[in-house]
């Protein structure tokens, strides 16, 4: 798959509003530590590419995870019937691109209660669209995943999110032009 480098270039100012079906999300990104995951996630987000799609993954204390397109078609009951079939096709889905990790420069890749992060897969730098929150500290994942934010408000929200709720947008505040 070929590798994609953002055109955003991000100042770290920049603040995602993760709008779901249980609540707004607010996560400071980590335009300095991880700009390319911060460029890719302001990209995918100003196309509208996560309007739309269910969370599809839930682990309790662990992670919930988003940003699979195979979702979009789907109604939120559908996603949660076929969540955790193999062949159901959840969590294979992306932009049709990937992006290079940076969990090896990030300075400040930790996963932390609220940490915002790229899910992917065996390849390190096979990260697309499919992003996770953290529900509590997840320390063993900091050598293998980046984390480009940390929410700021809504950790109630992620804490009541689960499999087939909807992200209905994700808004972009103080992106530059």
């Amino acid at each position: 798959m070929a590798q994609y480098t953002p055109e955003y270039l991000p100042t770290g100012d920049e603040i995602a509003v993760i709008k779901t079906s249980k609540g707004d999300i607010r996560v400071q990104l980590a335009g300095k530590d991880a700009p390319i995951h911060v460029g890719n996630f302001v990209e995918l987000a100003r196309k509208g590419f996560y309007d739309g799609l269910k969370f599809h993954r839930h682990v309790p204390g662990f992670v919930i995870q988003g940003g699979c397109p195979n979702t979009r078609d789907l109604t939120s009951d559908e996603v949660v019937k076929k969540a955790g079939n193999p062949f159901a096709g959840l969590g294979t889905g992306g932009p049709g691109y990937s992006i290079k990790e940076e969990y090896s420069t990030n300075p400040n890749n930790k996963h932390l209660d609220g940490a915002l992060a790229m899910a992917r897969s065996q390849d390190p730098n096979s990260a697309g669209s499919q992003f996770y929150l953290c529900l509590g500290p997840q320390h063993t994942l900091d050598s293998g995943y980046t984390v480009f934010g940390q929410t700021v408000e809504g950790k109630d929200v992620i804490g009541q999110l689960r499999v087939g709720d909807v992200i209905e947008t994700i808004e972009i505040e103080n992106a530059v032009d």
